[in-house]
């Protein structure tokens, strides 16, 4: 089973955070959804003996899409693919955009997940980021979601700056209360060449310490269990049937194809990324021509991705599938490496398996940078 990324380049106003792909200038929408229809015939090919579980429109901002556009992209998947009976369909949006005329059609399309980027339900919070949206409509979003959709998530983002773990814990139970079956949340992180970085620089803005995001993350986490949640993934949690399948092939390594500009794909054996730049990306796709680099991974190179999203997961790092795909050598240098984060009860071994413990998960992405190979092929 594969899965289609379809990424929609535009938002209504930039994020102070945010260093995605996507214009505010939305002049070229209808010739850039027709890049994305033409984009989804010309690869159809690299799908020939897959059927595609998973549909997902990322960004920027999906739903600044007519549902009748995103019904376009839709048929041309349809019309270029084999897709199982119920796939998974999943629309990002914006609270701002999700009117009741909106989530009603969207209800009515074959769109069937939500994914709304809350980020918090604090005014202060929202203004610091620069959303669009605020907090009444935050939670009028909901309201209305509610009412048509069965399948939801919201983006929750912590390790604000002033953010106290009262206010978190705010946050975190609002979401509850609208019994939203699966959140996904990140720490803020302040990305070079944003509006956030040069405020920092200023001296504007005071980053949370790591120490309070990991405060953040730990409040997160229990909370989140004791609602009946499991962490599936270090950012997100799902109630039992409601892990997002889109996401869980990612971290599980499965294929995808990536559609639209800057997007990413991977078979297995190649990752590929497209141009990130909408007029050059639309003008090449109109001369039938993918504007894509592709970068054949070594053993080394899946092997490090491998450790990367495994850690990530409840589902860990297989030794024998390590063993078996790349040789021993590999095996016992994953054991090797792992074993002072054993010592420091970072990570444990499960049937063969490595796992992070509760204390480790959130430290996964600097325990998997200790176990990636560098020089041994």
């Amino acid at each position: 089973m594969s899965g289609i990324y379809i990424h929609i380049p535009f938002c209504k106003q930039a994020c102070h955070y945010c260093d995605f792909h996507f214009s505010t200038s939305m002049g070229k929408k209808d010739a850039m959804v027709n890049a994305i229809c033409k984009e989804l015939e010309l690869r159809k090919s690299e799908f020939e003996d897959e059927t595609v579980a998973t549909i997902y429109f990322g960004g920027g901002t999906p739903s600044v899409l007519q549902t009748n556009e995103i019904e376009l992209i839709l048929n041309s998947v349809r019309t270029n693919y084999t897709i199982i009976d119920n796939p998974e369909i999943t629309l990002e949006a914006n609270p701002d955009d999700l009117s009741e005329e909106k989530i009603v059609q969207l209800a009515a399309s074959s769109i069937n997940r939500l994914s709304i980027g809350i980020q918090s339900f604090f005014e202060e919070d929202l203004k610091l980021m620069n959303r669009a949206h605020n907090a009444a409509e935050a939670e009028k979003s909901l309201q209305l979601a509610r009412q048509h959709f069965d399948n939801i998530s919201i983006d929750l983002i912590y390790g604000m700056p002033n953010m106290s773990l009262v206010r978190w814990k705010e946050n975190i139970d609002k979401a509850l209360g609208y019994g939203i079956p699966h959140i996904s949340s990140y720490a803020l992180t302040v990305e070079p060449k944003t509006a956030l970085a040069k405020f920092v620089e200023k001296g504007l803005v005071s980053p949370a310490s790591d120490e309070e995001a990991q405060e953040h993350f730990k409040l997160l986490n229990e909370t989140l269990l004791d609602a009946g949640f499991d962490c599936y993934e270090i950012s997100n949690f799902g109630k039992p049937g409601y892990y997002s399948k889109n996401n869980s092939a990612y971290w599980q390594q499965k294929k995808y194809i990536g559609i639209g500009p800057s997007a990413h794909s991977f078979d297995g054996v190649r990752r590929g990324w497209n141009i990130n730049n909408n007029s050059k990306y639309i003008k090449s796709i109109e001369k039938d021509i993918l504007p894509m680099e592709v970068e054949v991974l070594s053993a080394t190179d899946k092997y490090n991705e491998y450790i990367m999203t495994g850690l990530r997961t409840i589902w860990g790092v297989s030794l024998n599938r390590i063993a078996t795909e790349f040789g021993p050598k590999f095996k016992e240098y994953a054991l090797l490496q792992a074993d002072k984060f054993i010592e420091e009860h970072l990570l444990y071994l499960d049937d063969e398996t490595l796992k992070t413990t509760k204390k480790g998960m959130f430290l996964a992405d600097g325990i998997a940078a200790d176990l990636f190979m560098v020089n041994l092929r």
